[in-house]
C-alpha cells in the first residue's frame, strides 16, 4: 500500500483523503499547521454561551448536486437552514438579495413582479453596453440609486478598492429577483449540520488508512517520502512565494455578547462605506433548533491579507491572475504534485465546489495511471 501525503484538513483535503483510502489502495498522511481540523470551515461550542461558533465566519451548505448533499449526510445530521440576510443602508433596513419587497419598500412603489421589471430596466443604464467592471455590470442592470445604496460601499469595504477596478464577472448574475423569495441561495440542497461541520470532517477522516498530524505545516521537502502530495495551501506559498506574493483578503471578527435575541437575525450587512464593518453575524440564529439565554455576534472587517494573516478570498486582480499563471507553470513541473481546494487553485469556492472537485479528483486518479493524475482540482485560470 502506497502512502500519499495532503497538505490540510479542510473538505478539500477531507474527501480526497477518505476517497483514497477507501480504494484500499493507498495509505494517507495529511498535515494540518493549525491545532484543530476542517480548515475555514471549523465549528466549536463556545465555552461561555454554548452556541455553536463558527469560527472562521458564517457557513450555510448549499448545493444542486445531489452526489455532493448525498456525500455529506453520510458524515452527519443537516437542519433545514435558509439565509435570508438583511441590510443597512442609508434608507433603511432591507431584505437581500433585492427582491420585489426591496424594490417596493425602497422606491414607495407597490408594483407587481412584470411592472417592476419594466421599471428596474428603465433606471438601468443603457449607455453601458458591454460592462467591463464590476461597477459597470451593476450601474447597467441596477440603476445608479439600488447600486450606491447595496453595493458601492459594501463592495468597496469587502475589497479593498474601489469596485470600477474589479472585474464584472464578479457580479456573475443579477442579484435580483422579481418576486417575494427572500432565500439568499437558489440551490436545490440547503442546511446546516446539526453537530457542526468539524464533526462531519471528523467523521471523514476516521478510517484506519488515514492519520492527521496537527501542529505540522507540510514543507515541499517531505514530498520525497510520498509517491504523490495534494497540497490545498497557497500555491504561492508552496513556492516560497520566490515569484511575489498573490493578494488575498483576510477577515478580522470582533466578538461581542449579549442576552436573549441581539439582532433578529443571522447575518445583517452594513452597506454604508462609513461603517467600518461589512456585517454582524449572530451565530446562535444558525442554530434555531437549539435554544440559548446568552447570544453571541461578531462584526466582521475586511483587510488585505498580509503575512501571518487567514488568506479568504482571492482577490484575483489582473496583476494576480498574471503572477498565477507563472505560478501554474512551476506548478507544471513539480513531479507527484497537484494543488487543491480554494487555496491551491486561487479561485473563491464554496464548500460544495470544494467537495464536488475533490471527489471528481478522486474519481479521476483512481481511474487512471499516476503518472496522469491532474496538476489542479479544478482550472486555475
Amino acid at each position: 500500500m502506497e502512502t500519499i501525503g495532503i497538505a490540510g484538513s479542510g473538505f478539500a483535503g477531507a474527501v480526497l483523503a477518505r476517497e483514497l483510502a477507501e480504494s484500499k489502495k493507498y495509505k494517507v498522511i495529511i498535515f494540518e499547521q493549525r491545532d484543530h481540523i476542517a480548515g475555514n470551515c471549523h465549528t466549536e461550542r463556545d465555552a461561555k454561551t454554548g452556541v455553536m461558533i463558527h469560527k472562521y465566519g458564517p457557513h450555510i451548505f448549499n448545493t444542486s448536486r445531489e452526489d455532493v448533499w448525498n456525500y455529506v449526510n453520510r458524515y452527519g445530521t443537516f437542519m433545514p437552514f435558509m439565509n435570508r440576510v438583511k441590510a443597512v443602508t442609508a434608507k433603511g433596513m432591507f431584505s437581500l438579495p433585492i427582491n420585489l419587497m426591496t424594490i417596493n419598500q425602497f422606491f414607495g412603489k407597490a408594483m407587481n413582479p412584470e411592472e417592476a421589471k419594466g421599471f428596474i430596466a428603465q433606471i438601468g443604464d443603457s449607455s453601458i453596453t458591454t460592462p467591463d467592471s464590476f461597477e459597470d455590470q451593476a450601474l447597467k442592470f441596477l440603476g445608479k440609486d439600488l447600486y450606491q445604496n447595496f453595493f458601492y460601499g459594501y463592495t468597496r469595504k469587502q475589497w479593498g478598492v474601489e469596485p470600477r477596478e474589479l472585474p464584472a464577472s464578479i457580479l456573475q448574475r443579477l442579484p435580483i429577483r422579481f418576486n417575494y423569495d427572500d432565500n439568499y441561495f437558489t440551490s436545490t440542497f440547503q442546511g446546516i449540520p446539526r453537530d457542526g461541520y468539524t464533526a462531519i470532517v471528523e467523521k471523514i477522516l476516521d478510517h484506519p488508512a488515514i492519520s492527521v498530524q496537527l501542529g505540522e505545516p507540510f514543507v515541499p521537502e517531505y514530498k520525497k517520502e510520498f509517491k504523490h502530495v495534494f497540497y490545498s495551501g497557497p500555491m504561492d506559498a508552496y513556492f516560497q512565494y520566490r515569484l511575489g506574493r498573490m493578494n488575498y483578503r483576510s477577515l478580522v471578527f470582533e466578538r461581542f455578547d449579549g442576552k436573549g435575541d441581539m439582532q433578529g437575525n443571522a447575518v445583517i450587512n452594513y452597506c454604508d462605506q462609513e461603517v467600518p464593518y461589512t456585517r454582524i453575524s449572530e451565530h446562535k440564529h444558525f442554530a434555531p433548533w437549539e435554544t440559548h439565554e446568552e447570544s453571541v455576534s461578531f462584526r466582521e472587517y475586511s483587510k488585505l491579507a498580509e503575512e501571518g494573516d487567514t488568506p479568504y478570498y482571492p482577490m484575483r486582480m489582473d496583476k494576480d491572475k498574471a503572477l498565477l499563471s507563472q505560478y501554474m507553470e512551476l506548478a507544471n513541473k513539480e513531479d507527484n504534485l497537484s494543488f487543491i481546494g480554494r487555496l491551491g487553485t486561487y479561485r473563491y469556492l464554496d464548500m460544495h465546489v470544494v467537495i464536488g472537485e475533490s471527489l471528481d479528483l478522486a474519481k479521476a486518479c483512481l481511474s487512471e495511471d499516476h503518472m496522469s493524475w491532474p496538476k489542479f482540482s479544478g482550472k486555475p485560470m
